[in-house]
């Protein structure tokens, strides 16, 4: 049974309590959007589960969304459509509704993987694809040496992607998704070559695994990233950053079509 918190989220960050300003940092990058409409392929009906404000969800498509945050669904812009309140594990459609379905940093935070993964596959005809991060990458990024509990965090709570390939089962294709140093959507990692942005409470609140440390152990790693940006250490570390275009990182996209 999934367990839910007071404003329905069903997974293991509590988006009424995290949730406020998210769809200022987290918004969707026309980049990253791309890769995920590419990889829906010529799909007419496209379902979104744990659909959050609308990320990814491209007007080409006619889209059902599902998300059981109230925070989150309640942030969603006027243009897109409604969100469903209903969780991955329990999607409330017939088998094959849709042409293809995703969903986008969200399987983990899921209360049972294979349980919503399977879901997925049940209600779709074509292609399910999942926009996430790879665990066995999340630590190579340079925020490491600053938050070690914050991507440690993370590390434990991505599913392995071989897992989710082998839960989706049939084709499954597995492919790095490139990072643009100005990304709109504000995951850790997209801060890459903008560290000055993790020192905003706000943009660390808009990740999730942030909410997994204590509140004063966050704000010593903030403050620890101030002062190697303010004496020049970041820099003499990690400089080249601010002029690479693009970072590939720990962000992949699953693609699984039905065997």
């Amino acid at each position: 049974m999934v367990v839910r918190a007071r404003d329905g989220s069903a997974g293991d960050a509590d988006y009424g309590a995290i949730g406020a300003g998210y769809s200022g940092y987290r918004r969707p990058d026309p980049r990253i959007g791309r890769v995920v409409v590419e990889a829906l392929g010529g799909a007419r009906t496209v379902l979104n589960v744990g659909a959050g404000a609308g990320s990814y969800e491209a007007e080409e498509f006619a889209v059902t969304a599902v998300e059981p945050s109230a925070s989150m669904r309640a942030q969603r812009p006027g243009h897109l459509v409604e969100a469903i309140d209903a969780v991955a594990e329990d999607l409330p459609f017939a088998d094959g509704s849709f042409d293809a379905s995703m969903t986008t940093f969200s399987v983990h935070q899921w209360s049972d993987l294979a349980a919503g993964l399977r879901e997925m596959r049940r209600v779709t005809r074509g292609p399910v694809v999942v926009l996430t991060c790879d665990p066995e990458l999340v630590r190579d990024f340079w925020l490491y040496a600053y938050a070690p509990l914050v991507l440690d965090a993370e590390a434990r709570r991505y599913p392995p992607i071989a897992e989710i390939g082998a839960l989706l089962g049939g084709e499954v294709t597995v492919t790095p998704v490139a990072i643009p140093a100005d990304c709109t959507d504000g995951f850790n990692e997209a801060y890459y070559a903008r560290p000055e942005m993790l020192l905003q409470p706000g943009a660390r609140q808009a990740c999730s695994a942030w909410s997994f440390v204590p509140a004063e152990t966050a704000g010593a790693y903030a403050e620890h990233l101030a002062r190697d940006l303010a004496d020049g250490t970041w820099d003499a570390r990690y400089g080249h950053l601010r002029g690479q275009p693009s970072y590939e990182g720990s962000l992949v996209l699953v693609r699984a079509m039905p065997g």
